[in-house]
């Protein structure tokens, strides 16, 4: 009996021993604070699961197992279940392994080991609130890089420069690369904004590469920096995940441009030096805002929903679908974006071969509205009503008239039938997608072949049907109105291949060697149709060609030398040699070095010692970038077929004529060699780090348009490379948690850039006394004047304007302007280099601040030294404007009453306005509810964007790329409330 009894003892405690039990806990760090997405594994098997939102987890596994934990940045632990059901788990930080992997050109590197200028910025950091498009979430998030909102269009984009420009004619814009393909970032017939084909909502990262040792590896194309955008995947040995966001929001014009109301109106029209009866008796008894009825509060929803996991034994996967309905505050102005995503990411043959397939598609239909109803909604005559007896022909809408009933084409147009007589809508479809095979040789574990093959396409179409009542196109008596399509089609596909050998030489030494080649083809295809009355059946304009489809390609080599010597002296090297299509075969190939070297000078014996110095490294690099974002084929001598509207007579047919076009058959690569030097730091296990680099940028054979000799091409001025510039600036940044512990949390972050441009050629004979640089920008309600200026001894795009005179007590004088060069004639000669678009210096500032579950977070940005000339106190401050000449009356700003200008002004410094600026993105609130049903996890926020700006600029908005304010479509300010719900 006692043998037995102590068999089933033994057979008894075996099976327990051996059971399935189920296992919960909280992983936190050493403070106390959850961890969110903590990957636990039971030991030996593919069975686990990640964190929630409060740092919880709970999973079935043998009680004699061993629970795997990992995450970036702390040390993964080991621990042994031992039939226990509650487990819980403190973290501590792997101040060697923090931040880790970051994404650099063509691989990963340690954030230690890396040798350049390169910020890496996370989901948690990014910016907070209604964000459309990507490169929105780092705006005011990274020393050197500027993001400026091009309005509040729905859908609607930004412009984005790092470190300034480099280049004078050709694109400023960065390079941006998702999952590893390059995408094309020109514009797709349809869509205001290319990059809102992207969902925000699937991207885990983005690593901005800024200085040439860093970028150097993309050659031709990182002259402006690279973006490197990582999605989300599924991980391994994760249970299924379900995210899913809902958000929704409200939004309104941020600031509207004050002009006059009726009454003001009615008194300034009838009481100025200027006055006249015949203008008096024009005006009405309205009192209309013009601009109130052509905005509105415009909703918001985005929905986002994630599944992500492992499926059997191997193949981790993220699925994702969103759909966007956004309003624009401009009424009819709406997009509706549907996005899909699929990433997989298996690991096949022992670990030896990972596969990454990322395939994401992006459905848009957008409905412009009318942004001629801006302009029109400042200067229409606010005494006159919206809709009127006697314009039935207008569909009611009132209008200035002639005597004829014809419509008065040289008056401002009704602004509501403006909008409401078009409509211009379209539907764009893009996807970007590619697979990445990365084999790890079996015979040769050091060695690692990869090859990515991509592609981006897109395709978008339209129409834009103009009714016959709008005052766009209304001809009394005659067919009005019209009706066009477009359709543009583009193709973009990728073959990279290259191999990776990496060897742990000794203790002391590491060395990675990398080379590759890459092949790019860009084809986009044009469908060019007959424009129509609005009958549909009378032409009005034909297209000369029914099609056209510009090509080019890009062929490059390229290689990477790393060096690793004891883990504090780093050196970097790389070189891509590129053959692009769009030069002639002279000057097709350009090849592009860089070398950097870093110290770890905190690894050194002599700062050991110091306990609270986390990090402190030095860096140098230099390289050289290229350019080629030029047109196709401007290096080959061709003929153009002339317009319809351009054709000969010769008997009694009209014929198209051939002309020559001007071309540079010597036209090549611009260059821009980067010196660079940064400090990386970090003090009390890096709860304060920053960096500060200063840098230098020398372009050469600068793409220019130059005046040329009579005689010497077939057009009077062409790009060539000729030109110089230089840009120099500062960056610095600093992050600090002030407060970690178990219920508080704090973080700031702060970070500054001073950049200096300098062109410093132009010509090849700079020294003509006749040739002060090149003019450009047009300027609204004038002919023939151009604002900017490219000169040498200034920074680029100089406003280039007459001096006003005053008079004693402040006023300007109408029409007076300083004669600064003395010959007793007020001309071109007078004209004078002042200020510029472009900041002198730029900040950005975030905070986050946590008490137990919750968060309030904010984001602020600066400028300094930006100005803009206000086109619109130009155009419509003068009273020859308000009584206008062509019989209409137009409002006019409140400026006029101070100034009384009566004619039309020169562009002179008095319209040009300092535009420094103090702004904040947003401030979230956010409340992480935690657990509110069992695996069921729940979070909310609340969101103001835009909240306020500080300036002392008149116009509508102090941040306008290009300097220009003149109808501007005001930018937005959204109040959101979201909810993430994950199980």
């Amino acid at each position: 009996m006692t043998i037995l009894s102590g068999t089933l003892m033994i057979l008894s405690a075996s099976a327990q021993t051996g059971a399935t039990i189920n296992v919960r806990g909280t992983i936190t760090d050493i403070a106390g604070e959850p961890i969110i997405g903590a990957n636990i594994l039971v030991q030996g098997t593919s069975s686990g699961t990640i964190t929630d939102y409060d740092g919880n987890y709970t999973l079935q596994a043998p009680a004699d197992g061993v629970l795997e934990i990992s995450y970036i940045g702390y040390k993964p632990q080991s621990i042994p279940i031992n039939n226990r059901t509650t487990i819980n788990i403190a973290m501590e930080e792997d101040t060697e392994m923090l931040e880790e992997v970051v994404v650099v050109g063509y691989g990963t590197a340690k954030k230690n080991d890396l040798t350049g200028a390169i910020t890496a910025i996370g989901e948690k950091d990014f910016q907070k609130g209604l964000i459309t498009e990507p490169t929105s979430l780092i705006a005011g998030k990274v020393a050197g890089v500027q993001v400026i909102s091009n309005g509040g269009r729905a859908g609607g984009g930004t412009t984005i420069r790092i470190r300034g420009g480099a280049s004078l004619n050709a694109s400023n814009d960065p390079l941006i690369v998702i999952d590893g393909m390059p995408v094309e970032n020109a514009g797709i017939s349809g869509s205001s904004n290319p990059l809102a084909m992207i969902n925000p909502n699937d991207i885990e990262s983005m690593n901005i590469l800024k200085d040439a040792s860093a970028t150097a590896i993309y050659g031709s194309r990182a002259s402006n920096g690279v973006i490197l955008i990582t999605t989300k995947k599924g991980l391994s040995g994760q249970k299924m995940k379900i995210d899913l966001n809902l958000q929704t929001s409200i939004g309104t014009v941020a600031k509207r441009i004050e002009v006059l109301s009726g009454d003001e109106f009615r008194d300034l029209v009838e009481n100025n030096p200027h006055a006249q009866q015949s203008y008096t008796n024009m005006l009405g008894t309205a009192n209309t805002d013009w601009q109130k009825k052509i905005y509105r509060s415009a909703f918001t929803s985005d929905n986002n929903l994630s599944i992500s996991g492992m499926a059997g034994q191997s193949l981790p996967y993220r699925v994702s679908v969103g759909f966007l309905s956004q309003d624009g505050t401009l009424k009819t102005d709406n997009v509706k974006r549907t996005t899909v995503g699929l990433n997989l990411n298996p690991s096949l043959l022992d670990n030896h071969l990972n596969v990454n397939m990322n395939i994401k598609g992006t459905y848009s239909n957008s409905r412009f509205g009318n942004s001629d109803a801006i302009g029109a909604a400042l200067r229409m005559d606010p005494t006159k009503p919206v809709t009127a007896d006697g314009f039935n022909e207008l569909n009611g809408y009132w209008s200035w008239l002639q005597d004829s009933g014809d419509l008065n084409t040289m008056a401002t147009r009704n602004p509501v039938a403006l909008l409401y007589g078009k409509d211009d809508q379209s539907d764009v479809y893009r996807s970007i997608g590619n697979i990445q095979f990365d084999y790890m040789m079996h015979f040769l574990p050091d060695l690692r072949a990869n090859v990515n093959l991509g592609y981006d396409i897109s395709k978008g179409t339209g129409d834009v049907i103009t009714q016959p009542w709008s005052p766009a196109f209304y001809t009394k008596d005659y067919p009005s109105g019209e009706r066009s399509k477009y359709k543009q089609e583009n193709r973009n596909l990728l073959l990279e291949a290259y191999l990776n050998y990496t060897k742990q030489l000794n203790q002391a030494n590491r060395l990675e060697v990398m080379g590759g080649y890459t092949y790019q083809d860009w084809l986009t295809t044009n469908h060019n149709y007959p424009v129509y009355y609005f009958d549909g059946t009378t032409e009005k304009t034909t297209p000369t060609f029914e099609k056209d489809k510009p090509q080019h390609t890009l062929i490059s080599f390229y290689g990477r030398l790393n060096y690793n010597l004891l883990d504090r002296y780093l050196f970097t090297a790389t070189v891509r040699h590129d053959g692009s299509s769009r030069f002639g075969s002279d000057n097709r190939w350009g090849t592009f070095p860089s070398l950097a070297v870093a110290w770890r000078m905190s690894e050194e014996s002599f700062l050991r010692d110091f306990d609270n110095l986390s990090n402190l490294k030095l860096r140098f690099g230099w390289g050289i970038t290229g350019q080629q974002e030029i047109g196709n084929y401007e290096y080959l001598a061709k003929y153009s077929y002339s317009q319809n509207t351009a054709r000969y007579l010769f008997g009694d047919t009209f014929y198209n004529m051939y002309r020559p076009d001007g071309y540079d058959m010597n036209r090549k690569w611009e260059s821009t060699t980067t010196t660079n030097i940064g400090l990386d730091w970090g003090f009390v296990n890096n709860r304060i780090y920053g960096s500060i680099d200063f840098y230098n940028k020398d372009t050469k054979d600068l793409l220019n348009n130059t005046p040329l000799a009579m005689g010497g091409n077939f057009t009077n001025s062409i790009v060539q490379n000729i030109g110089k510039m230089n840009n120099k600036g500062i960056e610095a940044s600093i992050n600090v948690i002030p407060i970690d512990n178990k219920d508080m949390r704090w973080d700031f972050g702060f970070n500054i850039t001073y950049n200096k441009s300098k062109i410093t050629q132009l010509t090849l004979n700079d020294d003509n006394p006749n040739y002060v640089g090149a003019t450009f920008g047009n300027v609204s309600g004038g002919t023939g004047n151009t604002l900017m200026i490219h000169s040498v001894g200034y920074r680029p795009s100089m406003f280039y304007v007459y001096k006003q005179l005053y008079t004693p007590d402040g006023k300007p004088v109408d029409k007076g302007y300083a004669d600064l060069n003395g010959d007793g004639v007020i001309n071109e000669k007078d004209r004078y280099h002042f200020h510029s678009s472009v900041p002198d210096y730029y900040m950005g500032f975030n905070s986050s601040f946590s008490y137990k579950n919750w968060t309030a977070a904010t984001s602020l940005r600066a400028s300094i030294g930006n100005y803009i000339f206000n086109n619109t106190n130009y155009d419509m401050g003068t009273l020859a404007q308000v009584m206008n000449p062509n019989s209409f009356l137009m409002n006019t700003v409140p400026d006029l009453k101070e100034t009384m200008f009566y004619l039309k002004q020169d562009i002179s410094d008095y319209f040009v306005e300092n535009a420094s600026f103090l702004k904040m993105d947003y401030f979230q609130l956010s409340y992480n509810f935690g657990e509110v049903v069992r695996g069921f996890n729940l979070r909310a926020n609340a969101t103001v964007q835009n909240v306020f700006t500080i300036t002392k600029y008149k116009g509508i908005d102090p941040e306008i790329q290009g300097g220009m304010d003149n109808n501007f479509y005001p930018n937005t300010r959204n109040f959101s409330i979201g909810l993430n719900l994950n199980f």
